[in-house]
């Protein structure tokens, strides 16, 4: 029988007896076995927890508030000048709100695990005595009747923490540092004596402030006795 053969197709090497068939196995193949894979690889359980990510960071605002043309009213801005010679932690923000609560009320609304306030309160000690004031979100009347009304350019710190509670923005802590005036009833731009020797302690206990709201036992429940 006679076989028809293609004049363009090249001819058939004819393959020797003993020559082994060619390898058909691609040679991106992965030529590793199972065993050899085994012993690098580590054991997975898939039931284990996940391992441990990075430290989660807190994101704190440091919101200073008060009317500088009102003599120790500016102390929180004065605080604020002093921060911002500093270099602060990542996730710490600091701003100088003024007058303007509806303003801090909404940036705390961007969400913070804590705000720290800068203030003045008057608590009859003597001028130039630092408070820290924890504020208590039980303490906080969240309610807004149908007819209040909010001034943006008066919203006193207690004001805006109504607001923001009203609306579910509660911080995770919210800390107050204050300092005992000395002169505020008098239109001036300058501190008083007493006030302006408060600033370089305001700043250290702010710091201070700042390292134990960046751990998570700052929002741990406190025991009751």
């Amino acid at each position: 029988m006679t076989i028809e053969q293609n004049p363009d197709q090249a001819p058939e090497r004819p393959r020797e007896q003993d020559e082994p068939p060619a390898d058909s196995t691609p040679k991106h193949a992965f030529e590793q076995t199972a065993q050899e894979l085994s012993a690098r690889t580590p054991e997975l359980n898939f039931l284990d927890p996940p391992p441990p990510s990075a430290e989660r960071v807190r994101k704190i605002l440091v919101a200073g508030i008060g009317n500088a043309w009102m003599g120790d009213d500016g102390f929180g801005s004065e605080v604020v000048k002093r921060l911002g010679e500093i270099e602060l932690p990542h996730g710490v923000a600091v701003m100088d709100f003024g007058t303007g609560g509806l303003n801090l009320a909404y940036e705390v609304m961007r969400g913070y695990d804590a705000l720290l306030i800068l203030d003045i309160s008057e608590q009859g000690g003597t001028p130039g005595t630092l408070y820290v004031i924890e504020a208590d979100e039980e303490s906080i009347d969240g309610s807004i009747q149908d007819g209040d009304t909010l001034n943006p350019h008066g919203m006193d710190p207690k004001t805006m923490l109504r607001f923001v509670k009203s609306i579910g923005a509660w911080p995770g802590k919210v800390v107050v540092i204050a300092c005992e005036p000395h002169t505020v009833a008098e239109i001036g731009f300058k501190l008083s004596e007493s006030v302006a020797g408060a600033l370089e302690p305001a700043v250290q206990l702010v710091l201070e402030t700042i390292a134990e709201l960046r751990t998570d036992g700052a929002y741990q429940p406190q025991p009751t006795e």
